[in-house]
């Protein structure tokens, strides 16, 4: 099931007040029937019980008209002219509109859906909505990432909701699921990103996007234990991040060396401090050694390898590089050298 965030009243809302105003409509009808109950006939001409106004108001507003009760008094027809009338037409357009709502409502989903397929390319599907799940989204969102180009999939129920409330795309079904990465598009996506609760959940999505892509999509996922690391690696994943070891440094970090943890922190916080950006080599740059750039440089990725610029060793920058540097968000400019 595909959830495509919008601004809406919510289903049961819109159906619990067609049907007060239904249950209110019939009620109305009935009063004002048992209070001119002396103006009608039945078959048995006995009279008018409370039960015999409900049977009448019902069979009237409904259109049915069994005629075993007809308004005989003259007082008794005008109030069948000037009010049941209505009220039967006012009682069709509740039923009707809500079947009609209905319909259109699964033709204009039908719709958006379509056109949020003709118009989705090279977006990023996130495996799973839990914590590391928001984590990615938001720090997507705070580089600036298109929210319209972000696929969740989802299976737990309190995390579609969230994602939906979020303004996310959702498909509601199990990852590892090939059908259910084909909803969100798999093959035409730009990266997945696996953030699962359990590391056997991600080797098998890993597996079933390699099969369904031959390995073109890029997967970033990420495990608990370290020993899954390869073994998910192994299952096509090209970047793996060990929660738990990562974990372990940076508490290593805070115990040894207390500031480098709250560099490293700056470093991945987008909006404030320093930040790590990524950018491509310019033109006049090519043939420059990274050291003498007016940025902070700290690494090259060539071939979608990474050169790191410490040590003796002198590097180039070539034409194609990225670069990597420190950036200062604070005052939106890039630190100098």
């Amino acid at each position: 099931m595909i959830n495509i965030p919008r601004v809406r009243q919510g289903p049961l809302r819109a159906l619990g007040i067609r049907l007060a105003l239904a249950i209110t409509l019939v009620l109305v009808t009935v009063a004002a029937i048992y209070t001119d109950r002396e103006g009608y006939r039945d078959l048995n001409e006995d009279g008018l019980t409370l039960l015999d106004c409900f049977y009448y108001a019902v069979v009237s507003l409904s259109t049915t008209g069994y005629g075993d009760i007809t308004p005989v008094t003259p007082h008794a027809r005008l109030m069948n002219v000037l009010f049941i009338t209505p009220a039967r037409v006012l009682f069709l357009i509740i039923l009707v509109g809500t079947t009609l709502e209905v319909l259109t409502d699964q033709y204009r989903n039908s719709l958006r859906v379509s056109r949020w397929r003709r118009q989705l390319k090279d977006h990023i599907i996130i495996c799973g909505y839990g914590t590391k799940g928001r984590a990615a989204v938001a720090a997507l969102l705070e580089t600036g990432y298109d929210k319209s180009r972000i696929v969740v999939v989802e299976s737990r129920p309190d995390g579609v909701r969230q994602a939906i409330a979020n303004g996310l795309v959702v498909i509601e079904g199990n990852a590892t699921r090939s059908a259910v990465l084909l909803e969100a598009d798999v093959k035409n996506s730009k990266a997945v990103i696996i953030a699962t609760d359990t590391d056997e959940a991600s080797v098998l999505i890993s597996l079933t996007v390699r099969q369904l892509t031959a390995g073109q999509v890029r997967i970033i996922a990420s495990v608990r234990e370290q020993e899954n690391a390869a073994l998910l690696k192994q299952s096509g994943a090209h970047h793996v991040i060990v929660s738990s070891a990562t974990a372990g440094r940076l508490l290593g970090l805070t115990t040894t060396a207390p500031p480098l943890i709250d560099v490293v922190e700056d470093l991945l916080t987008p909006g404030q401090g320093m930040a790590l950006a990524m950018r491509s080599a310019e033109r006049a740059e090519v043939g420059r050694n990274p050291r003498e750039l007016s940025t902070l440089a700290v690494a090259l990725i060539r071939r979608g390898k990474v050169l790191p610029l410490g040590g003796e060793q002198k590097l180039m920058i070539e034409t194609g590089d990225l670069i990597v540097y420190i950036r200062d968000e604070s005052s939106a400019v890039d630190v100098a050298v």
